[in-house]
């Protein structure tokens, strides 16, 4: 297997302190409320593990898991339904947390799927977004980074389940 070029894009520190400043803006905005964490698996588990951390509200975690990329760099397009909530959603502030956000496909699939369950509201939460590869109308509630059209790793996002454990979000590109 060929080696991938690795270039940091998003280096810790500055990840901190982005999931820190998003962390007080959801807790101006869930103040006296009961917030779901709806986390989309696998990539989302370390962003929302630190958000959580940082949200002065009070905080229910559940996991969904959904898949749109299998093996590939770009997404297929078919989103697959993996694992579904333990949680009941209905009538709760349910926040959906995602690593990234690219042709908002999973993310539409999601939202009309949770929509369906009845929650008080539903907001949508994304370490990354990038805009240019959008596929439906879609605009996250809450933007950590804005992104080009880039491949990235780390900070929980992979390739084929690799580099989920770098510390930075880095450009991954073949040699």
């Amino acid at each position: 297997m060929q080696q991938p070029d690795l270039r940091v894009l998003i280096p810790r520190q500055d990840i901190a302190a982005k999931v820190q400043e998003m962390g007080e803006t959801l807790s101006r905005d869930y103040r006296g409320k009961e917030v779901l964490l709806v986390v989309v698996l696998r990539g989302a588990a370390l962003f929302a593990a630190d958000l959580c951390r940082c949200i002065e509200a009070d905080v229910v975690i559940d996991f969904i898991a959904v898949s749109s990329y299998g093996s590939s760099t770009s997404s297929s397009g078919v989103v697959r339904f993996l694992k579904d909530l333990d949680e009941s959603v209905e009538s709760r502030h349910v926040l959906i947390v995602e690593d990234i956000v690219d042709t908002g496909l999973t993310l539409a699939y999601l939202m009309e799927n949770l929509k369906s369950r009845h929650p008080q509201s539903l907001r949508t939460c994304t370490l990354l977004d990038k805009p240019s590869r959008r596929r439906v109308d879609l605009r996250p509630d809450y933007v950590g980074f804005t992104i080009d059209d880039l491949f990235v790793v780390g900070y929980g996002l992979d390739w084929d389940q690799r580099y989920r454990h770098l510390p930075d979000i880095c450009i991954h590109s073949e040699k």
